[in-house]
């Protein structure tokens, strides 16, 4: 990289008392012109100081193909331009776009010297080689190569005059130009002017004289074509001077440490830095304020704030600072040698360790009576001082150490009351000097003292690990009231009529009076832990672990998850005095609208619009502590502030009307891409694209403060009715387009911003294919008529011929169906009988095959198989099976005494018996002679007991068995329940038969369990 050194000579003047004068003079002019532009700065809500300012870095790691960069340019369309010795590199918020050499379109050469953008918006490009190339609006290259007579060096700087023509500053050669008809200029520069030792800085004023900066003076080109050296008499030193044009047109003119500026052809010093400083880079913003680029000192901005510099301890790249750009959004762009970054303002402003807070884990703030900030934190107490600094409170605990704060609150008295990690509550007075500590020894629990509230009585109430503490002039005790929370308590607060709200973990008590009322949050939505509370109006609004809940006239409701809140977990909710509210969480602050809040609570409304902030937004962490108090407010001058686990972050909310009226952000087409393969589309003229094919467009939003979060919509008129929005999708895709003439319009917004009026636009055409045509489709329709014409003629003619020969074919058709129909409707009737007998004999045999003829109960088929199904069932799913087998007692004696017919009749009424005393899902069997078998589902053994007594019961009452008188019928019985130890169904009927066996043993008639 080609790089020279600045050899920084400052020379003081040595004149008499009048030199001394002037000198006195023009610093007074310098300091009376500062001091009239800062009422008005202020006034028209000039920028924040330098340290409220976020930074972001770029390098080769994300992207640039070179570190160094030697200018910033940005197009009306919105795009940033980077010029670096790899190329020139394109930014559109998202990602860098690289054009050298190897690129299509491409550049003569990789290093870029400087860039310009003309009246007409295009994009003038010089290289390390004399070329210039210019880019128009319209996305077409042009390149002027160097010509014999023009030096081949890196041409450093470039400006336009009032007659177009492009002054160039060749490296260490002189100055040049291009002019209208594209000819190349070059001055060859006299020997006496120092341009072997120029700087990279040339400015055309409104007189079109050319100023070239130099290491040894200013050197100016007059109208007249003369080169000479700037006045001596001037005093603007003799060792490194350039020029800068600010854009109000006003020339600067940098002379060591010195800043003049040029009035009626005289310069006057406005501003000396102190040190040895050596500026390299100058900007003059949209404020009127001045920034400063430095070779090693980094970057200086002159503002209402003074002089200031960038905060220690930021890692930014170094080197010299070669360039500087505002863009369209007043954010500041610096190239140096080491890398890119860029300031931009944010919304919220932060105070961490660096600013003086004793440590970055903020749990609490509080502001007291006397508008003084208390700032409690991991690490100590702090107080924000009129001055707006920070000084530590010095307290310690008993091992010498400052406490851990998480609560704090103010009583009438003034006194400051500290809830502490372990070290109990402290009172200070309002200065900050300790005044007491209650801890255990004075009946304050061990633990942590979350909360603080005092109520009108100046009575302290502290929320604990053991429930709340309340505090007097007695000393500290714990409420023994019914229904009091004995548990960790995460947040207090009173309302308006003097009842005290708590917040635990379990949900909400409310103490009124003595007496204790719950509040279940658990029955909607889930509520669990409590972290806040905040009265508005008649209502009292809860932060949760489930979103807000409001609680008003006695009806709980709730705003969570399901009503369009980004997150579950919320700690505190604060309004401001604008409308907006304002709700900390683990992911950043929330904010949406009173009103719209409540119309959701009472569910006028579905879902709720919410905005979320966080680091890119300023703050110093996006996740905001909680189950601490307060653990955000509202200070008096309406700024809100919020403890976060990175600092202390803060927001005026009038600069949120401020930051939300921004323009809307640009949108402009990328690329345009046809079946994957770019094409041009830029220009006046319309695309024609062949039919069928993929198209894809791709846009963004030419913002650069919240590129991630722009939203975008399209239209594509000949097709959309309407805008059709794409969220954050930069692409949009179309797959057989019918032909015809379209034209896409994509706009883009900030989130919760309007849409940007500024559209990108780009008509094109979908040509038909050759069927598609007008003239092809008429030919077509012609001799499609002609063919139907002759295709009649033809049918009309066929069918005459053939209407008699089928008018014959018809009629001995006709005979032969005839003769047919009654010769099927004989074999059908056939069929249908043999199909009647088939189903009664297939009744019949399935009835034979599974069911007793005798009896009319399951035969041992059915039954083994019912056995075999339910005994796998009772295994799989756990339920109770018993199996009961019983045998009529002495039956060979009824058939010897009474014939085998009246035996048959014992078994039938046997089997009725059996059936009348069973369950629909129990099974019944004859397994033979007379041997039957009852399988009970889903029974216990002793349920099974009971039936088999019932059935005891049953044959003892039966009278006249058979019709016999007196004859007496009983049956002995085996009753086993399903054992893991029954493999099988046949053990299991096997445990069955022997407990059958020892019934019988027993004497009869009698049931034995196996």
């Amino acid at each position: 990289m080609r790089h020279r050194g600045i050899q920084a000579i400052a020379r003081r003047r040595d004149g008499d008392v009048a030199g001394l004068r002037r000198l006195a003079l023009y610093v007074l002019l310098g300091l009376l012109m500062l001091v009239g532009c800062l009422p008005a700065s202020a006034h028209g809500g000039g920028a924040p100081p330098l340290r409220d300012y976020a930074i972001d870095v770029w390098t080769s790691r994300n992207g640039l193909p070179h570190n160094s960069l030697r200018d910033i340019a940005q197009t009306p369309e919105g795009h940033l331009w980077f010029a670096t010795w790899e190329g020139l590199v394109r930014y559109n918020g998202l990602d860098f776009t690289v054009f050298d050499r190897s690129t299509r379109p491409g550049l003569r050469d990789n290093g870029v010297g400087s860039l310009l953008v003309d009246r007409q918006g295009g994009l003038w490009i010089s290289d390390s080689r004399g070329n210039i190339t210019r880019r128009s609006t319209d996305g077409q290259w042009d390149v002027w190569q160097r010509q014999q007579h023009t030096p081949q060096v890196l041409i450093q700087a470039m400006q336009m005059d009032s007659h177009g023509r492009l002054w160039l500053l060749f490296e260490g050669k002189g100055i040049g130009y291009l002019g209208p008809d594209g000819k190349m200029v070059y001055e060859a520069p006299p020997k006496d002017l120092p341009f072997a030792l120029n700087f990279t800085k040339l400015v055309v004023d409104a007189q079109d004289r050319v100023w070239i900066g130099t290491l040894d003076g200013l050197v100016l080109r007059d109208t007249d074509g003369t080169l000479k050296r700037a006045p001596a008499a001037w005093g603007v030193g003799s060792g490194l001077v350039w020029p800068y044009r600010a854009p109000d047109g006003v020339l600067w003119i940098v002379g060591g440490e010195s800043l003049y500026r040029l009035q009626d052809d005289t310069p006057h010093l406005v501003h000396r830095l102190p040190g040895q400083i050596h500026l390299t880079a100058m900007l003059q913003d949209r404020h009127g304020d001045l920034w400063l680029g430095t070779e090693n000192q980094g970057l200086l901005r002159i503002s209402q704030h003074g002089l200031e510099r960038l905060p220690a301890g930021l890692n930014l790249p170094g080197g010299r600072v070669v360039s500087l750009r505002e863009d369209a959004e007043g954010s500041i762009w610096v190239g140096a040698n080491g890398g890119l970054y860029r300031l931009r303002e944010t919304l919220f402003a932060s105070y961490t360790e660096r600013d003086g807070l004793s440590g970055d884990y903020v749990r609490t703030v509080l502001e007291d009576a006397q508008r003084t900030l208390w700032v409690g934190s991991a690490s100590g107490l702090d107080r924000r001082g009129a001055d707006g600094r920070f000084a530590p409170v010095i307290l310690h605990n008993r091992g010498g150490k400052p406490p851990s704060v998480l609560s704090l609150a103010q009583g009438r008295d003034r006194a400051v009351w500290v809830g502490t990690f372990g070290d109990g509550v402290m009172r200070l007075d309002e200065s900050g000097h300790p005044e007491r500590t209650y801890d255990s020894v004075d009946g304050v629990p061990i633990g942590n003292i979350r909360a603080i509230s005092i109520d009108a009585q100046g009575v302290v109430w502290a929320g604990t690990q053991r429930g709340v503490a309340r505090i007097d002039e007695k000393g500290a005790s714990l409420p023994r009231m019914e229904g009091m929370p004995t548990a960790l308590i995460t947040a207090l607060a009173h309302d308006a009529a003097g009842n005290l709200w708590i917040g635990t973990i379990e949900g909400i008590r409310v103490l009124r009076g003595d007496t204790v009322q719950y509040i279940d949050l658990a029955g909607l939505g889930g509520g669990r832990s409590v972290f806040g509370f905040q009265q508005i109006g008649d209502a009292m609004w809860i932060s949760s672990d489930r979103g807000l809940y409001r609680y008003q006239h006695g009806v709980l409701s709730r705003v969570g998850l399901e009503q369009g809140m980004p997150v579950d977990t919320v700690f505190q909710l604060v309004p401001d005095k604008v409308g907006n509210v304002w709700i900390s969480s683990n992911r950043g602050v929330l904010r949406t609208d009173m009103g719209m809040l409540n119309e959701v609570a009472d569910g006028r409304a579905p879902r709720l619009d919410v905005e979320r902030y966080n680091e890119i937004d300023g703050m110093a962490n996006s996740q905001a502590n909680g189950s601490s108090g307060p653990a955000a407010l509202l200070r008096q001058d309406g700024t809100y502030w919020v403890v976060t686990a990175g600092g202390l972050s803060m927001v005026d909310p009038l600069r949120l009307q401020r930051f939300r009226e921004r323009l809307a952000p640009p949108a402009a087409i990328e690329n345009v891409q046809v079946d994957g393969a770019p094409i041009h589309w830029e220009g006046s003229e319309r695309n024609r694209i062949e039919g069928g094919r993929r198209l894809a467009v791709s846009f963004v939003g030419l913002s650069y403060l919240m590129s991630e979060r722009i939203r975008y919509r399209t239209r594509l008129d000949g097709l959309d009715s309407g805008w059709v929005e794409r969220g954050q999708q930069r692409s949009v895709e179309f797959i057989g387009l019918p032909p015809g003439d379209y034209t896409l319009h994509v706009s883009a917004a900030h989130p919760g911003g309007a849409w940007s009026d500024s559209e990108a636009v780009w008509s094109f055409t979908i040509e038909p294919f050759w069927w598609q045509r007008h003239s092809v489709q008429a030919v077509a329709a012609l001799l499609l008529l002609a063919a139907l014409i002759a295709l009649y003629r033809f049918l009309i003619n066929r069918y005459k011929t053939s209407n008699i020969r089928l008018a014959r074919m018809v009629d001995e058709a006709t005979r032969d169906l005839q003769a047919q129909t009654v010769h099927l409707q004989a074999l059908n009737s056939e069929k249908s009988d043999l199909v009647d007998r088939l189903a009664l004999q297939s009744e019949a045999f399935e009835r034979q095959a599974r069911e007793d003829a005798l009896t009319g109960l399951p035969n041992r088929r059915a039954f083994d198989e019912t056995m075999a199904r339910d005994f796998a069932r009772s295994q799989r799913s756990g339920h109770p099976l018993c199996l009961v087998v019983l045998d009529v007692d002495h039956f060979k004696n009824v058939n010897d005494r009474h014939s085998h017919s009246v035996g048959d009749a014992v078994l039938v009424e046997v089997a009725q018996v059996l059936a009348s005393a069973c369950r629909d899902s129990d099974l019944p069997a004859r397994t033979g002679g007379e041997e039957f078998a009852l399988l009970l589902n889903d029974t216990r053994l002793e349920e099974a007991a009971q039936v088999c007594a019932r059935l005891h019961g049953l044959f003892h009452d039966h009278p006249d068995w058979a019709g016999i008188p007196d004859l007496r019928v009983t049956f002995s019985a085996g009753l086993v329940e399903l054992d893991p130890a029954d493999r099988t169904p046949k053990l299991l009927y096997q445990r069955a038969d022997r407990a059958l066996y020892r019934a019988k043993s027993d004497g009869r008639d009698r049931t034995s369990i196996g």
